[in-house]
């Protein structure tokens, strides 16, 4: 049990019998009234956000979870498949556990969130940051450069990214997973 003075962003709590991340909190004190904690969670399950208040000093139950170092295996017709890094140990994960699969490529390594009291795995989180290859993309046009325009390229994964006129096919990319866009031109 803990009470919401030890609520911080990335906790994850038992509520509504769902199990919430915590997003992001506030705590308020009103000249006149109680204080109370103003939050935004995110079901681990669904990846819903929803606002909630919890009056000050209120117990919640703490979920237990781990944050376990993986490879990306291979896909097949069932999922995906990962092997943890130390235990050698493979497990099979549904699509729908994965936020952004289409990034994923094989050998990646990659945190897979575990429910540490009934050993289900929760999601499957890539790194922020990947770097891949432009299989196709239009050529830019020479001196189109007054805009900050944009143009679809494919990358190696099958996935489609908005990059600037300057990347050509065979480049390397910088992409950020959680926005699913274009970062800079990987170094070599």
């Amino acid at each position: 049990m803990a009470s919401t003075a030890d609520f911080r962003n990335g906790l994850v709590i038992e509520f509504n019998d769902d199990l919430y991340t915590i997003v992001q909190f506030q705590h308020v004190k009103p000249g006149k009234g109680p204080a109370f904690v103003r939050t935004k969670l995110k079901s681990i399950r669904t990846g819903r956000v929803i606002d909630n208040t919890f009056s000050a000093g209120t117990k919640v139950n703490l979920a237990r979870v781990e944050r376990r170092p993986y490879q990306y295996l291979y896909q097949d017709d069932m999922g995906y498949y990962f092997m943890h890094m130390e235990t050698f140990e493979q497990i099979h994960v549904p699509e729908e556990l994965i936020g952004n699969h289409e990034f994923l490529k094989e050998g990646q390594n990659v945190e897979v969130v575990v429910h540490s009291d009934t050993e289900t795995v929760l999601s499957v989180e890539l790194p922020q940051f990947v770097v891949m290859e432009v299989t196709y993309t239009e050529p830019g046009l020479r001196g189109d450069t007054a805009t900050n325009t944009l143009k679809p390229a494919k990358i190696e994964t099958g996935s489609t990214v908005m990059v600037p006129l300057f990347i050509n096919t065979g480049d390397k990319i910088r992409i950020d997973t959680t926005t699913r866009s274009y970062i800079e031109r990987a170094k070599a």
